[in-house]
């Protein structure tokens, strides 16, 4: 039975963390823009954000928002204009020059308190929490997050290596723009389900 469960919540973190969501998308293009080197906060960042999150959300922060629905509506309006403003961060990223360090990727902080505006990650967290975790102590919590972060970082990681690799299609300044464009488009698409 717990050979099960673990394999279960394995497959449902590996699963979550590999498919395409707000993270994912941003990795690439931070990938695309910055390297693989200097993504690394912003994938730590990811990681070990949702964990802490996943964490606490089992300690009992969902209850919250039972108690005080309307903190759902506050969590939805500052989600949307933070991946507003993290769209338009992608969009503008500048293209890196030779020898120049240009623009900035997302900080280890920036890339941990999204996961606490981050739709996707909320429901990761609030299910894993839910339908894996052996009880409801503070150890058990701790668990599932930590099996989730161990699955995650190696996923997210995926998802910069493919932006890094697409670095070099993208040397030409209009193709990355345009790129930069696509990805905070589509990270800006990703938003609906929130607003709808």
């Amino acid at each position: 039975m717990w050979t099960e469960t673990l394999l279960a919540l394995i497959t449902f973190a590996f699963v979550t963390s590999i498919t395409p969501g707000p993270n994912n998308l941003m990795l690439m293009a931070s990938g695309a823009n910055f390297g693989f080197q200097r993504t690394i906060p912003h994938m730590l960042g990811v990681a070990l954000g949702f964990v802490f999150m996943a964490f606490l959300m089992g300690l009992g922060l969902a209850q919250a928002f039972e108690r005080w629905p309307w903190l759902r509506d506050v969590l939805t309006v500052v989600s949307v204009v933070y991946m507003l403003w993290l769209a338009w961060k992608i969009a503008n990223a500048a293209a890196p020059k030779a020898g120049v360090e240009a623009g900035t990727p997302i900080t280890f902080l920036q890339a941990a308190g999204f996961q606490w505006v981050n739709p996707k990650a909320w429901s990761m967290a609030l299910t894993s929490v839910t339908l894996y975790a052996p009880n409801d102590s503070a150890l058990a919590m701790l668990f599932v997050a930590g099996v989730f972060g161990a699955v995650n970082l190696p996923s997210v990681s995926v998802w910069c290596l493919l932006g890094r690799e697409m670095r070099r299609i993208l040397t030409n300044p209009l193709r990355l723009r345009l790129f930069n464009w696509a990805m905070a488009g589509v990270l800006v698409a990703s938003l609906y389900p929130a607003v709808m």
